[in-house]
């Protein structure tokens, strides 16, 4: 398991019931494991935004990736994307099955089921490597404007 760099984050953690901190430990070890899959990424910061557990791209190369779990909705977690990227609409149309979304912002699990960790993976790698992608585009569109 990466160890905690953060008090507050650990803490966050602790708070968890048992069977919740177990997935989202789970989930928080596929995060930092598709970032170093993917050198492009750089080193990743692990805070709280919104006292959510956050990953965020210290290169600025990625858009941030959150995960929570809430007692309102005791059975079930989610990890969370920019909202106002395509990312969770991709994410829709290239795995239909595999995901219960929420709108275009998250990847909902039931805390007993078990996670497509490989197409999740490929969501983490997506966002974590969004904003190359989306710099590389522009700089398309630009050449090909240029001719």
């Amino acid at each position: 398991m990466s160890p905690f760099k953060n008090a507050c984050v650990a803490a966050k953690f602790e708070s968890y019931p048992p069977v919740v901190r177990r997935k989202l430990l789970a989930l928080r070890e596929l995060v930092f494991r598709t970032a170093r899959s993917h050198p492009e990424v750089g080193e990743l910061e692990e805070t709280l935004k919104w006292d959510e557990p956050a990953y965020v791209t210290k290169s600025g190369a990625g858009s941030t990736v959150r995960m929570d779990w809430k007692p309102k909705t005791p059975n079930r977690c989610a990890v969370y994307f920019h909202c106002q990227t395509n990312l969770v609409e991709s994410f829709r149309s290239m795995f239909p099955n595999d995901f219960t979304f929420e709108g275009n912002r998250a990847l909902l699990f039931e805390v007993e089921e078990r996670v497509p960790l490989d197409a999740l993976a490929v969501c983490i790698a997506a966002s974590l490597t969004y904003h190359l992608k989306t710099s590389a585009r522009a700089k398309a569109r630009l050449g090909s404007a240029a001719k």
